[in-house]
């Protein structure tokens, strides 16, 4: 009977002892189930943050564009010696949010909105005070048109969904060629 008894027992310690076996093996297969569901949320989550930091988030240059120009006062003197132009124009200037998020705001001397344009009037003076002698001035006087290049860019912040900011500042060239004889804008460019 005793021999019973300690054959009864081996297989009983056998089945205890591979059960607690089976059961840490459980836990450890769970354990890494559940760490590679981390692993897996953790890249979605990285790439879905990437996607949208890449297209929705990215802070983009406003732009902003000459919309009408018109001379106002326009004088000349084609002298050889001294030749010389005094203008004022006025111009109609667009700046255009090309953001998209929730709540991007450009702060310059103004506020604009989400994908909003704000058209701005200004007046510009142009004079031919500091241009050199040796210039092409009195050339381009007597032919009747004069070309203009100028270079204008706004500095500001752009903010988006109140937490993020940026300083953005876009830039604009211009080429206007001035008719003298009508005292007109005969084309612009700008780019």
């Amino acid at each position: 009977m005793a021999e019973k008894d300690q054959q009864e027992q081996v297989p009983a310690n056998s089945d205890v002892e591979s059960a607690m076996v089976n059961s840490e093996e459980l836990r450890h297969k769970k354990s890494m189930r559940r760490l590679g569901y981390a692993a897996a949320f953790t890249v979605f989550l990285t790439a879905t943050v990437l996607a949208l930091s890449l297209t929705v988030m990215h802070i983009k240059n406003p732009k902003f564009r000459f919309r009408t120009v018109e001379i106002e006062d326009l004088s000349l003197s084609s002298s050889n010696t001294t030749p010389s132009f005094s203008m004022r124009f006025e111009a109609e200037v667009a700046v255009k949010n090309m953001n998209f998020a929730g709540s991007s705001m450009i702060r310059m001397s103004f506020r604009l909105k989400v994908r909003s344009t704000k058209v701005i009037k200004v007046t510009v003076e142009v004079t031919s005070n500091n241009v050199s002698s040796n210039s092409k001035l009195a050339n381009d006087l007597k032919s009747g048109f004069l070309t203009l290049t100028g270079h204008g860019r706004l500095d500001g912040k752009v903010y988006l969904m109140k937490v993020f900011k940026n300083k953005k500042s876009p830039q604009m060239d211009c080429t206007i060629e001035v008719n003298l004889v009508n005292k007109a804008i005969q084309k612009w460019k700008c780019y």
